[in-house]
């Protein structure tokens, strides 16, 4: 969904190069959108951000009041530190800018419909920036400070990287990364990566996510 007919008809292409990926239409405004998911079964909407007079996190939130139960990955040219946090806890899957190479964007497809969390370091950044100036102090904070391997996972989940990309970057084994996630699930409450992105970027990204 973009309101630039051009870029929603280069991309179409491009995608549809993809043997394993089906495009089901392509839409510019939020009305048109939802109409479509009334009448088609979609696995993955591709959503700008930046839809002239609306914004995607429009399409997020009525998506959702209609029982959307699909993903949703951002695909702009750019979002304030606010509405690229709006836009995670409303939902979305990950934000993809688009100078980024066309390749990485199939990549990024993939790892969303795994059920990862797809976030460039600019993103993470904008996150962090926007989730500190936000200040949920008034809401209940899991226990429990994390350790300096804990940090370094939680880090990589938001950068999108799978469990073997995290134990190649760290040098220590697949099953390890996996023992640290449980930890993180456990000292949160949380049992999915989204939700542990999620919960980490309201209560936490000051602390967990710097780089200290």
């Amino acid at each position: 969904m973009d309101d630039h007919g051009l870029f929603r008809e280069s991309l179409s292409r491009l995608l549809q190069a993809e043997p394993d990926l089906q495009i089901v239409n392509a839409c510019g405004s939020i009305d048109e959108g939802l109409t479509l998911l009334r009448r088609e079964y979609i696995d993955l909407v591709l959503l700008d951000y930046d839809l002239g007079e609306e914004q995607g996190t429009t399409f997020l939130s009525e998506a959702q009041r209609q029982g959307f139960s699909g993903r949703v990955l951002l695909v702009t040219a750019g979002m304030s530190d606010a509405g690229t946090l709006r836009a995670m806890e409303d939902g979305a899957a990950g934000i993809f800018l688009k100078h980024s190479p066309p390749a990485q964007l199939i990549e990024a497809i993939h790892k969303v419909m795994k059920g990862e969390v797809w976030l460039d370091s600019k993103a993470v950044r904008a996150l962090v920036a926007g989730a500190q100036a936000h200040g949920r102090s008034g809401e209940p904070r899991p226990s429990g400070d994390l350790t300096a391997r804990e940090r370094l996972v939680l880090r990589s989940v938001f950068e999108g990287l799978t469990n073997k990309e995290i134990a190649a970057r760290m040098q220590i084994s697949e099953s390890s990364v996996k023992a640290v996630l449980q930890q993180l699930f456990d000292k949160t409450g949380v049992r999915t990566r989204s939700q542990l992105v999620r919960i980490a970027l309201e209560k936490h990204a000051e602390d967990w996510l710097s780089d200290s």
